[in-house]
């Protein structure tokens, strides 16, 4: 089965919300969907998690983190504030593999950047490229998503995984400089999420969700490379 890892430009770019769309395109089509979040920052008693925001929104057939810590900071740095075990590959590998004898598509949803400090001695660049797959770089659409992005999928290209590029959060009314980044941004465009769309009633956003990624972008996702 195949494995799409979500990753970004940076934190608060809109990953959590662009996987929940991704789950809501490709189970339009009759496939089954897993998310797997390898570390949860920011976990509070009231607050929702970014798994439970995904399961609201699209329905995932599974969705599970492995790691929660309440500190907002990248996770082996929370791990290390709140004195619990970091996240290591192995689990989250392991995990990916018992997803992929269920599912048709197991979506891994990052934290922070694609540099950022997971656990112990890796990033979500080395998960990159232990899983093999795709990516998809979520970025912002405003000044800097130019060069972050491009940093990013050159990061990516230097450990063999090819990416696709989507926009987290498209604002109602774009002024010059959104659409000057919409027309610049690197990378093979997947797709434009709408700012505020993690707000949306659950069925209007599934409904909606197959309409902003590029045509046959559900269907390439879910194939085994």
């Amino acid at each position: 089965m195949a494995v799409l890892l979500v990753t970004g430009t940076d934190a608060a770019v809109g990953k959590t919300v662009v996987t929940a769309a991704v789950v809501a395109a490709v189970g339009a089509t009759g496939a089954s969907v897993a998310v797997l979040k390898p570390a949860q920052t920011g976990a509070r008693p009231g607050r929702e998690s970014d798994v439970d925001t995904i399961r609201r929104l699209a329905g995932p057939a599974h969705a599970r983190s492995l790691a929660e810590y309440n500190e907002q900071l990248p996770p082996l740095a929370a791990a290390r504030a709140t004195g619990k075990p970091p996240v290591a590959l192995d689990d989250v590998l392991l995990a990916v593999e018992e997803f992929e004898e269920k599912h048709d598509l197991v979506l891994v949803e990052g934290t922070g950047g694609l540099l950022v400090p997971m656990g112990e001695g890796w990033t979500t660049a080395d998960l990159a490229q232990q899983l093999g797959g795709l990516a998809l770089v979520v970025a912002p659409a405003e000044i800097g998503a130019i060069n972050h992005t491009a940093l990013t999928l050159e990061a990516l290209s230097h450990r063999g995984c090819p990416a696709y590029v989507v926009i987290g959060a498209w604002p109602a009314a774009p002024d010059a400089v959104h659409r000057m980044v919409l027309a610049d941004l690197p990378g093979t465009r997947a797709g434009v999420v709408p700012d505020g769309a993690v707000g949306w009633p659950p069925e209007r956003f599934r409904k909606a969700a197959p309409s902003w990624f590029a045509p046959g972008f559900a269907a390439a996702v879910t194939v085994e490379p």
